[in-house]
């Protein structure tokens, strides 16, 4: 059982995530972690999500909210990948568009939870209309200016209606911060 002070500590780190613009994981209640807007994590399964890529691919761009829905920032985040990098369904759901948008592919799959993903730049492999399950290859990631230039990275996109939301707050951090004792 923790300590007093271990509450303390939780419940200040709460209020301080929370003041800091932190995102609670979909479905938190009181107590839950949350985690700041924008900041990478390592991440696992949580509600379904996953990485769209495999392993636990770095961060090239993190998400970066709009103040005003026509204002800029980047709506989504730039996961590092190379050409040809198999693209996976981030969760379960039916394939909406697969298709070339002004220069690069894009792949969008439509969740259960009224979520959608957007992949690109992605040499598709599915259809619209296909279901396809979490961790299923829907394409490989193409060669396209834009996001990462030079380099090359997958950009995904999560938006509820037409309100982009930060796909990390999809994704479960992999434990509980400790702290540990200084020796």
């Amino acid at each position: 059982m923790p300590s007093p002070i271990g509450y303390v500590l939780a419940g200040l780190a709460a209020a301080g995530a929370l003041a800091a613009g932190a995102v609670p994981a979909p479905g938190a209640g009181p107590g839950t972690p949350t985690r700041p807007v924008g900041l990478p994590v390592v991440a696992t399964v949580q509600a379904g999500y996953t990485f769209p890529l495999a392993g636990e691919p770095a961060v090239r761009r993190p998400f970066n909210a709009p103040a005003e829905q026509w204002s800029p920032g980047h709506r989504g985040v730039d996961l590092a990948a190379g050409v040809g990098a198999e693209v996976l369904a981030p969760a379960d759901g039916i394939v909406t568009f697969a298709g070339t948008v002004v220069d690069r592919g894009v792949v969008t799959v439509q969740h259960p939870d009224g979520l959608r993903s957007s992949l690109e730049p992605v040499a598709w492999s599915v259809a619209a209309g296909v279901r396809v399950s979490r961790g299923q290859p829907v394409g490989t990631v193409q060669a396209a200016h834009g996001h990462c230039a030079p380099a090359s990275c997958l950009h995904w996109g999560v938006r509820r209606g037409e309100r982009y939301l930060d796909p990390f707050g999809l994704l479960a951090p992999n434990g509980p911060v400790v702290l540990l004792p200084d020796r």
